[in-house]
């Protein structure tokens, strides 16, 4: 048994029935007994099958005597393992991945679905030839309903950003959640980059920020100035979104964690006062741990607590204040791909309810003069222009700061390197899209609190 499918198979089933990230669970410890070899098949796998799960179901279905939702779970993952490796993965020999994946239902305690198993795929081989791989397939966009069916998204997502942002970026987006994200850092010290290209690992300079770096080659992870915290991976558009937040003495972070924000929020406010809010009290303490794990050039004064952003427990204000809220995750599909599967056009406005709560209760923390960013890595309207037209309605006290200003300010000091910042804005907000721009979908909004209410 391989020991990459194995842990595919698990992981998959995972996300399935726990709701579960896949990223998360394939670099877990659980699966640090993975040879490297190993572990990148099983990343290969997992997310391939996530990003191409609607494709793969209309080939089985092609071939299958039974309808698949009268399958069990453990023998349509089966299934959808070996036709990924029989369409996408050229260096695979299709007995392998027919064989291993009979031996997967097996495992599964599904051994009187084996024969069914062996028969559909050997069926389904015999139609996949080396010039006719899914690799490919092309993405064109005809129509939504093509471009939905042919990048393996849900028609109804497809449709709304058509409408929003028209079909040629549409197209451009769907391509992109379709492919492997390079992985960008945030560099935390000038002299971490040395020492990252003398373990090996290949870096191409940032293309948003200055400050960022590309992964070209090599685990990033396995490197000394990893466990020294001289870096953070982090897409460009989180990054952009940080640097947003200025300077500040006082600065509130509503709902911090993972904590990639607070962190490159407190490097840039040395000596600054900053809390950090998160709802679950062991997300709470994951982040105090990875905000206090190393040393920083210029200490700040570092508060976690546990507590609901929409019910925010300080009597003081805070002339920084950012409002990165819980989302749908529209913007991040290339690289958590279960979403689309999961998210249905009712989830919207339940989101909208808590993140309208959740900014509202953020402004009453905001200092007179002061600033808040309201963020997310959603493509919805409702989850970001909806939302701040909501929060500022009857609420004079506050207004929209054009963001074009602040990027302008971050090229005049050559941190923001993008040739066209206007391109990175939609009206006063920031707005990146996967595909046109180089990184994850994000939004924000700059909210200023008048001096004089």
């Amino acid at each position: 048994m391989s020991p990459a499918r194995a842990a595919a198979l698990d992981i998959l089933l995972r996300v399935e029935r726990e709701s579960s990230y896949a990223s998360e669970l394939l670099h877990s410890r659980t699966y640090d007994r993975l040879t490297t070899v190993d572990h990148s098949l099983a990343i290969e796998l997992v997310m391939g099958v996530l990003r191409w799960r609607s494709l793969l179901d209309s080939r089985i279905a092609e071939y299958s005597s039974q309808k698949l939702d009268k399958l069990d779970l453990e023998i349509l993952t089966a299934l959808r393992l070996a036709v990924y490796q029989l369409g996408w993965l050229s260096r695979i020999p299709a007995r392998a991945a027919i064989n291993e994946s009979v031996e997967l239902v097996k495992r599964a305690r599904k051994r009187s679905a084996a024969p069914f198993v062996n028969a559909v795929l050997r069926k389904l081989a015999v139609d996949i030839s080396e010039d006719k791989k899914f690799s490919q397939h092309r993405i064109d966009a005809a129509s939504p309903q093509t471009l939905a069916a042919e990048s393996a998204h849900p028609q109804w997502l497809v449709e709304r950003w058509a409408q929003v942002y028209g079909l040629d970026t549409a197209l451009s987006v769907c391509r992109h959640n379709q492919s492997v994200p390079m992985t960008a850092i945030r560099l935390r010290r000038p002299e971490a980059e040395a020492q990252i290209r003398e373990e090996g690992i290949d870096l191409a300079p940032g293309v948003i920020l200055a400050s960022a770096r590309r992964v070209e080659k090599g685990d990033i992870t396995k490197t000394m100035a990893f466990r020294a915290g001289l870096w953070a991976i982090q897409d460009e558009a989180s990054q952009l979104v940080a640097a947003l937040i200025g300077r500040g003495a006082s600065i509130l972070d509503c709902c911090a964690a993972p904590g990639g924000k607070t962190a490159a929020i407190a490097d840039r406010n040395p000596g600054a006062s900053i809390t950090a809010i998160d709802l679950h009290p062991h997300r709470a303490r994951l982040l105090r741990k990875l905000l206090t794990a190393h040393p920083r050039t210029s200490p700040n004064t570092l508060r976690v607590i546990a507590a609901d952003a929409r019910n925010l427990p300080f009597t003081s204000k805070f002339d920084r204040v950012l409002a990165d809220v819980p989302c749908s995750g529209t913007g991040t599909l290339a690289r958590n791909p279960e979403i689309k599967w999961r998210l249905v056009p009712e989830d919207l406005a339940d989101l909208q309810a808590r993140q309208i709560a959740i900014l509202r209760s953020a402004m009453a923390q905001v200092a007179q003069g002061g600033r808040l960013v309201y963020s997310t890595c959603s493509l919805e309207r409702e989850e970001n222009e909806e939302v701040i037209s909501a929060a500022l309605t009857g609420d004079p006290s506050f207004r929209v700061v054009d963001c074009r200003a602040q990027l302008d300010e971050l090229q005049e000091k050559g941190e923001l390197i993008w040739p066209d910042p206007s391109s990175l804005t939609r009206g006063p907000y920031l707005r990146t899209l996967p595909g046109v721009q180089p990184s994850d979908g994000f939004f924000a909004a700059i909210l200023e609190k008048s001096r004089d209410r």
